[in-house]
């Protein structure tokens, strides 16, 4: 069946609107910090939805759209995903991780407690999905999964923090706990979790810097 297409919608702006845009989005982010001290306060479901939709944006490979979000609030499941996330650190931090590895995560003062996977009001599980399947139940193979997935993350984490609330990406490996926890099919892979909610008081981050833009971009 060929492709359906309809007229683009947009209205370019002047040059010095589009740089103001440009610059008020950059010192936005620039502000954005990965934390790890959550207040418990409640934060209106409405917001987490919102940023689902704008994380549901991004590009895909051929629009497959191959990502799937679960919220969490509830804290009988935070709190199994708290214990299941901890065990899996405690063996990574004991066996698994090699010792440039543990030397690289030092500065950060990072350990396999996870305090924060019960204390914050919003956990996203973030699942990539390798296949779909069609209305008789046939697999359909989904391209530039790792891509995809990535692009509507980027989008979510900005989201949120646009919205004014602290995310921190977690990622404990192995995480296949996720897909039993939440109750999700063989074809979804976890691949992180968003964890979002106000900063507690007095919450304390690294001291860190960025690489200068001439360390990770160029201009030909």
């Amino acid at each position: 069946m060929p492709a359906r297409f309809q007229p683009l919608a947009y209205t370019p702006p002047e040059p010095d609107e589009m740089l103001r845009r440009a610059r008020a989005f950059y010192e936005q982010m620039r502000t954005r910090r990965s934390v790890r001290d959550f207040s418990d306060r409640p934060v209106p479901r409405e917001v987490i939805e919102l940023a689902l939709h704008t994380a549901a944006t991004a590009p895909s490979g051929a629009n497959q759209q191959p990502w799937f979000f679960t919220a969490v609030s509830d804290p009988q499941t935070k709190r199994r995903i708290r214990l299941a996330a901890e065990e899996e650190e405690r063996r990574f931090y004991r066996e698994r991780a090699p010792k440039a590895w543990l030397e690289a995560l030092d500065h950060l003062g990072t350990g396999p407690e996870k305090s924060f996977l019960e204390t914050a009001p919003w956990l996203i599980a973030v699942f990539a999905q390798s296949y779909g399947l069609d209305e008789e139940g046939n697999k359909v193979k989904h391209y530039y999964v790792q891509e995809s997935v990535g692009l509507a993350t980027g989008l979510l984490v900005a989201a949120l923090h646009t919205a004014g609330l602290a995310t921190l990406t977690h990622t404990p490996s192995p995480m296949n706990f996720l897909r039993e926890i939440l109750d999700r099919p063989e074809n979804e892979r976890p691949v992180m979790l968003v964890v979002t909610g106000y900063p507690a008081d007095g919450a304390r981050v690294p001291v860190l810097g960025k690489k200068a833009l001439d360390e990770t971009a160029r201009f030909v």
